[in-house]
């Protein structure tokens, strides 16, 4: 185990939020740059909505005097819950930097694939924050969250006079108009985890309903609609000194019912991060911000940098699909964010540890550059 701890270095003042196109925002990528950076923000650059570790400082310092940025870079985070477009507003508030939607891969980022599939279909989706939102952006034409879908159906829930706090959700809603099909006849052809369910018990009774009914509730047995998580992380480290369950404790409670009251076991797609697939699509995405840095074929062979760089606290998360992806990813451990397992793991050691995500964001620019 490698631990770095270097001084800092002083850091260049964060520009003014100003609306800058894309194309604008990286036609000043320097020439020589053959590298990108891929951050965690729970844990990492966040802990709950306060910076940590000097992620603002470290994060102005990947930018030029004038704002366009020197490095690429993105945030592949395993959470979600709003569309790309706020989360990436709400980043540039909270670390003083301006953050383009495009630089944020959030874990249901990839349902926007399965749009040719479902997208003149019934959908439902759940999760904490806006899940239906989430999809309707996406282009899926027929999408209710799972508040919405519930409440066409009179009793599904038994204890639902008990949970005024659901009445009210539902009740100031206003992202949706009523459908214009009979949400109770018609069947759902894809169930959506979103994000960290809100009310487990009730998500649980209704996804069992829709899945061990072929997509119609209260009907006899049929074939199970397909149902996708945005990610499968155990726990997650939030605000709470220790670690809250997440989407996968979530997918392990409901896969455990499913399988005791139905005949054949729960079948289910997880995304996120270990997944390679994330780590090969976060890297085509960081090639498209840096097109006058693209490697000739004969210095990287089919990769367009030589070297790209997962900051993270998850050892099983983000060290370990940073190592499964293979090269040219470079994993970087930080403890700020004090997740139980943030050391190096024997079965997935990161290729370093540190303490802050500015100390591995200095690590790496003298790296690249005075190196």
């Amino acid at each position: 185990m490698t631990v770095y701890r270097i001084s800092q270095i002083k850091n260049k003042a964060p520009f003014s939020f100003q609306s800058l196109q894309a194309s604008r925002f990286f036609s000043q990528l320097q020439p020589k740059c053959s590298f990108g950076i891929a951050f965690d923000i729970d844990g990492v650059v966040l802990r709950g909505r306060f910076p940590i570790g000097g992620s603002s400082r470290a994060l102005t310092r990947l930018y030029d005097d004038s704002g366009s940025l020197k490095v690429p870079f993105l945030f592949l985070t395993n959470g979600g819950g709003i569309p790309e477009s706020r989360r990436a507003l709400e980043l540039s508030e909270l670390l003083g930097v301006n953050i383009l939607p495009s630089q944020v891969v959030q874990g249901h980022s990839p349902f926007k694939n399965l749009l040719k599939r479902f997208e003149n279909e019934l959908i439902v989706a759940t999760g904490k924050g806006e899940p239906a939102l989430v999809m309707s952006e996406y282009g899926f034409k027929k999408v209710l969250s799972l508040d919405e879908y519930a409440s066409y159906f009179e009793n599904i829930d038994p204890v639902s006079q008990y949970k005024t706090w659901t009445t009210e959700q539902v009740s100031t809603r206003s992202c949706h108009s009523v459908p214009g099909y009979i949400v109770s006849s018609e069947r759902v052809k894809a169930a959506f985890v979103i994000s960290d369910p809100v009310d487990w018990g009730r998500d649980i009774q209704v996804l069992c309903d829709i899945l061990r009914s072929g997509g119609l509730p209260g009907r006899i047995n049929g074939h199970q609609p397909p149902l996708y998580f945005a990610a499968d992380d155990l726990e997650y480290q939030a605000a709470f000194p220790s670690e809250r369950l997440g989407m996968g404790a979530f997918r392990i409670a409901l896969e455990s019912i499913f399988n005791r009251i139905h005949h054949s076991p729960l079948e289910y797609v997880t995304f996120g991060k270990p997944n390679p697939f994330v780590f090969k699509n976060a890297e085509t995405i960081l090639s498209q911000f840096m097109p006058s840095c693209l490697a000739t074929k004969g210095d990287t062979g089919s990769y367009p940098f030589k070297t790209l760089y997962m900051i993270g606290d998850n050892p099983m998360v983000d060290i370990k699909g940073a190592r499964q992806a293979g090269h040219p990813w470079f994993s970087i451990l930080t403890r700020t964010g004090v997740f139980k397992g943030a050391d190096n793991h024997p079965e997935f050691p990161a290729d370093l540890v540190v303490d802050t995500v500015e100390e591995a964001v200095d690590y790496i620019l003298k790296r690249e550059f005075y190196s």
